[in-house]
């Protein structure tokens, strides 16, 4: 399975400064219309409930899973559903409904146990031009990881899309 992360994150590697804070808050607009383009392309996207949180609703066209510790939440409303599965088994589960690629949208926490399992297979970063000095990481607790670059696109006058193949 295609399993596919995307994050904006600062120039000194920040995701944001705040777990309230929403990206929409600091990056482009070129960002934001890519990160719609390629979770409509992957279809379903995975992400925390802090995560679903910041953006408080469904995403348009695009099958959300929100994965979380808490069993007792409800259902939000169509293409939203919440998963207490560990990554390995709701990978597993997704390919028996057929499903071939997931977008992870976050947070640090949804990345770093999909990279702590060796999960992901492409890393698409969005590198704005702002410096947080303090905030949340885009993921930890993993070994090395060797990325290859397969491309680098040029958002706007100061904002760079890096495209890696892990």
């Amino acid at each position: 399975m295609n399993v596919w992360l995307i994050a904006a994150v600062s120039a000194d590697g920040k995701i944001a400064e705040t777990s309230e804070q929403s990206s929409l808050d600091w990056t482009s607009k070129e960002d934001t219309r890519f990160f719609i383009d390629k979770t409509k392309e992957a279809g379903v996207v995975i992400m925390g409930r802090k995560t679903f949180d910041t953006i408080g609703k469904p995403l348009k066209g695009r099958r959300i899973i929100v994965m979380t510790r808490q069993s007792d939440l409800a259902f939000v409303g169509e293409g939203v559903e919440y998963s207490t599965l560990q990554p390995e088994d709701l990978l597993r589960q997704l390919a028996t409904q057929g499903v071939e690629t997931v977008a992870l949208a976050g947070g640090s926490s949804v990345y770093s146990h999909f990279l702590q399992a060796n999960l992901v297979t492409d890393v698409y970063l969005t590198v704005e031009p702002i410096l947080f000095g303090a905030g949340i990481p885009l993921a930890s607790g993993f070994d090395r990881i060797q990325m290859r670059l397969e491309d680098l696109t040029k958002l706007n006058d100061q904002s760079v899309l890096l495209h890696y193949k892990i």
